[in-house]
């Protein structure tokens, strides 16, 4: 038998681990919360009622079934409002919400060509490049040169050049087109105003 046993906490404490809660702090500070003896008091119609003792603030939102919630913690005195706290918190969350829906992240699409591509794909890589660019993302445009087309660069250059003036009305350079390598790369950007 193995001389190293697991003996139990004989001692009588407590040997549960207390782990941390992982819950967001609500940054509102509400009711018995709020730790300054005076606050100055506004109404929930904005009324202002001046500097009253904390305990008497919370009295009265409490007669006008409203929390007294800590708005500007920060001012001498304090000032504090009265509110449905849980109403504004849904009416913060639903404007985040919807702030969030409207924003839009800027994707990088890329799109391929070669320098002797035919004028039906050229066409068809113009419509798929028009389309993310109207959705308002970042097109980068690449050309990869094999063999002998390494010494024609100019007409990739060319094909670079007529797919950007192409799409001038919506979109502008990020950057030119550069050489890279075998790779002649661009990117176009949706214009500002578009």
């Amino acid at each position: 038998m193995c001389p190293h046993f697991f003996f139990p906490n004989i001692s009588g404490g407590d040997t549960t681990i207390k782990r941390k809660a992982n819950k967001k702090k609500d940054s509102g500070i509400v009711n018995e919360d709020i730790r300054a003896r005076e606050v100055m008091v506004i109404t929930d119609s904005g009324e202002k009622l001046g500097v009253k003792p904390t305990g008497e603030a919370i009295d009265m939102a409490y007669d006008r079934d409203l929390d007294l919630v800590l708005v500007a913690p920060g001012a001498k005195p304090p000032v504090a409002k009265f509110m449905d706290y849980n109403k504004y918190r849904y009416e913060q969350k639903k404007k985040a919400k919807e702030a969030k829906k409207k924003q839009h992240v800027m994707q990088l699409k890329e799109l391929r060509l070669s320098p002797k591509i035919e004028k039906h794909d050229f066409e068809t890589k113009l419509r798929n490049g028009r389309k993310f660019l109207e959705k308002g993302d970042k097109l980068k445009i690449s050309i990869r040169f094999r063999g002998r087309e390494m010494a024609h660069t100019d007409q990739g250059r060319n094909v670079m050049m007529d797919f950007a003036k192409r799409v001038e009305d919506i979109a502008e350079f990020e950057s030119r087109p550069k050489q890279d390598g075998r790779t002649m790369i661009m990117t176009l950007v949706p214009k500002k105003d578009h």
